[in-house]
């Protein structure tokens, strides 16, 4: 079954469907762990792809991913292929949301302040849009519990917001708005 899975990402493309079909393919026959090691080995050619099929599974489930949370956050600032680091932080996100709901996956202090970190580096890098907004999304949530964190991201955010696009800008209104 892992070399199917194998093979299934060596034949996917960025299509919803063809990322979907990867993510079904890998919950239906338990293979998400395997998934999960290939998405974090970044010297694996297909890491992104993986990670493209893993959004989608913690987006069905993150109880499938509750036992890879340390790891991920432990490996995320070493996650740097583009296609990657938008699905890596969009996960992010999810965590920060159930985390915060308290919900299916609670972080640990440790893994808060490395998705913290993490998302503050990607807010300021020079990365993708997507990545960008996830991670502005991701530290709203989790300063609601820390309230350092929007003393750290609105002056970030403010400066930041017209270099992008429409859409980053809007997110950018957004987050400020209920910032204030």
């Amino acid at each position: 079954m892992k070399t199917e899975l194998i093979e299934k990402l060596n034949n996917s493309n960025a299509h919803r469907n063809s990322r979907m079909d990867v993510c079904d393919f890998a919950i239906k026959n338990s293979l998400v762990n395997e998934l999960i090691q290939i998405s974090f080995d970044t010297t694996n050619h297909n890491h992104f792809k993986a990670f493209w099929a893993l959004e989608f599974v913690c987006e069905k489930n993150l109880c499938l991913f509750a036992n890879a949370v340390g790891n991920f956050c432990e490996i995320l600032d070493s996650v740097k292929n583009d296609s990657a680091v938008r699905s890596a932080t969009k996960i992010g996100m999810f965590l920060a949301i159930s985390n915060h709901t308290k919900k299916e996956v609670i972080l640990t202090e440790i893994q808060e302040k490395q998705l913290i970190e993490s998302s503050i580096d990607r807010l300021i890098q020079n990365e993708k849009v997507a990545s960008k907004v996830y991670a502005m999304k991701a530290l709203f949530i989790l300063g609601k519990k820390h309230g350092w964190i929007y003393d750290q991201i609105k002056p970030i955010i403010s400066q930041d917001a017209f270099n992008h696009s429409y859409a980053y800008q809007a997110s950018a209104r957004t987050i400020l708005k209920r910032l204030k």
